[in-house]
């Protein structure tokens, strides 16, 4: 299956890979998330691209980073 639709977040606060396997592990348990990609940058934003083959909700992915303990960076796109 091919993820037609992808969302760009920034997200602040992460500084390791347990905060990556953090943030990915709640984003991918959306519905229908087909896949997590995220880039650090500590001290800084981190980028996460989000890919499913529906539509993405983002209030879903918002709630999901603040579950994880972090905050988004902005609107997502």
């Amino acid at each position: 299956m091919t993820a037609d639709n992808t969302l760009n977040v920034l997200v602040n606060g992460m500084t390791c890979a347990h905060c990556v396997a953090s943030v990915t592990e709640e984003i991918s348990a959306i519905a229908g998330i087909d896949g997590v990609q995220v880039d650090l940058n500590p001290g800084g934003a981190s980028h996460v691209t989000i890919r499913s083959a529906s539509p993405i909700d983002a209030a879903s992915v918002r709630a999901a980073v603040e579950e994880a303990g972090y905050a988004l960076a902005g609107t997502p796109s």
